[in-house]
């Protein structure tokens, strides 16, 4: 089993102006393709071409850095497409009051999230995750780390994740990250979210 590049549901140009057409498709084409084709190499050359990417986050520990650095870059990216839509969509009830359970209030976690990712030293992500109890958590992770790794300082099933690596917005937004993560807000398919929320709850 070879992984490929995913395609996209949505154009290059149909997240502006939050996040330009040039910079999607330089991050779809070449960053996250670069990922792949050196996953599929990485897994050839340990012998591990028919495993399920999950299943090796779990002892990632032990695996090359090649495996854990493609493999999350394959992964987390997979899930970045899918949680943008163009036009964004509204916060689906179930999902918004069990951000409010959690956090006290969708502001309070959509800060909590952006402290995140503005806080995340280097390249990595944020993350909003379902952990081991079912509880929701905002979390971060560096470079193409993410919470399903036993390396994780919080592990859990990420429903959530926002891209700081500077390929993901430096064209747009140069060096002010926090306005990127502001105007990512816009662009987020919350009822995908949710899908993925309802998921990790069994």
């Amino acid at each position: 089993m070879s992984y490929k590049l995913p395609e996209l549901s949505y154009s290059y140009d149909a997240l502006a102006p939050y996040i330009d057409a040039t910079t999607m498709e330089i991050h779809h084409t070449k960053h996250h393709q670069g990922y792949v084709s050196k996953l599929n190499a990485a897994l050839e050359e340990a012998k591990l071409e028919d495993s399920d990417l999950e299943s090796l986050f779990g002892k990632i520990s032990k695996l090359s850095g090649g495996i854990r650095n493609n493999g999350g870059g394959h992964y987390n990216h997979s899930l970045f497409w899918t949680i943008l839509t163009p036009a964004g969509t509204e916060l689906p009830a179930k999902l918004s009051e069990a951000i409010e359970s959690a956090f006290g209030s969708v502001e309070a976690f959509k800060t909590a999230f952006a402290n995140a990712a503005a806080t995340r030293f280097g390249s990595g992500w944020a993350w909003l995750i379902v952990d081991g109890d079912g509880a929701l958590k905002v979390t971060s992770t560096p470079n193409q780390d993410n919470p399903l790794m036993d390396t994780a300082q919080d592990q859990g099933t990420p429903i959530l994740g926002l891209d700081v690596w500077e390929h993901a917005y430096y064209l747009n937004y140069q060096n002010k990250r926090p306005e990127y993560i502001d105007a990512f807000w816009n662009v987020v398919d919350w009822k995908e979210v949710e899908r993925r929320y309802v998921e990790a709850q069994h």
